[in-house]
């Protein structure tokens, strides 16, 4: 496991990542975005890196579930980095081009590849340790797989239909109508791929502080996120377990 260097922490202690994993819809990228401004940390959206390589493979004539070709994209090497809340594929800016249902489903189809998440990994766990003052990354398998001795884990759910509802917002937000109903459709199948796919599942990590956000507003689920990760940050400091 690669380990973050931070000024004022022992060689051997954990790094500075704080991992956020949930199924769609759950508030993760919000509360990871606004967590990270808090920490001073930077924000790593993995599930960016994969809709990024479903707009890459589109792009290119793959198809999602092609392992080898796929497997062979991403040798040629994917050219993606974050400039803030930015997403950069080969110096484009993709943040928006990789928020659209087609785009969603790839992203769900090609995460679900053992090649793409072998392949995937390792940068992952780079752009985390990478970070100088440390990182918040959220997906489906930061607290379980890419960084299983993060600092600290959050899971977070809330009900299917809370969850549809802001994706559907979200959508009409940037003018695409699609039915409340296919949303809900839509999320339920991205679920059960997630939980069900041989490779990383979606769940929560043993050690993970679980948080529904059903009833809950933005802000005071980042508060309780802040308040714990800021929390452990003291110990990890101070050299306290």
């Amino acid at each position: 496991m690669l380990r973050l260097p931070r000024r004022g922490i022992s060689p051997g202690v954990k790094a500075a990542i704080v991992a956020i994993d949930g199924p769609a819809g759950a508030g993760k990228s919000t509360v990871a975005r606004q967590l990270a401004r808090r920490l001073g940390f930077s924000i790593i959206d993995t599930g960016a890196i994969y809709r990024s390589v479903a707009l890459a493979a589109q792009r290119a004539g793959v198809a999602w579930d092609d392992d080898a070709r796929l497997g062979r994209l991403l040798d040629a090497g994917l050219a993606l980095r974050f400039d803030g809340e930015r997403v950069l594929l080969r110096s484009e800016d993709v943040t928006e081009a990789i928020r659209t249902p087609d785009i969603t489903r790839g992203a769900s189809v090609v995460s679900a590849r053992p090649v793409v998440r072998q392949k995937l990994l390792q940068l992952q766990r780079d752009l985390g340790s990478s970070a100088s003052r440390g990182a918040v990354l959220e997906g489906r398998d930061i607290g379980t797989v890419v960084f299983p001795d993060a600092l600290v884990k959050f899971f977070l759910t809330a009900s299917d239909e809370a969850r549809a509802r802001r994706r559907h917002a979200e959508l009409a937000d940037k003018g695409v109508q699609v039915p409340l109903e296919d949303v809900l459709s839509d999320q339920r199948q991205r679920d059960k791929d997630d939980s069900e796919r041989a490779i990383a599942p979606l769940r929560a990590a043993a050690d993970a502080v679980k948080i529904d956000t059903t009833g809950l507003d933005l802000d005071e689920v980042v508060e309780r996120c802040y308040r714990e990760a800021s929390g452990r940050l003291k110990h990890l400091k101070s050299g306290q377990p």
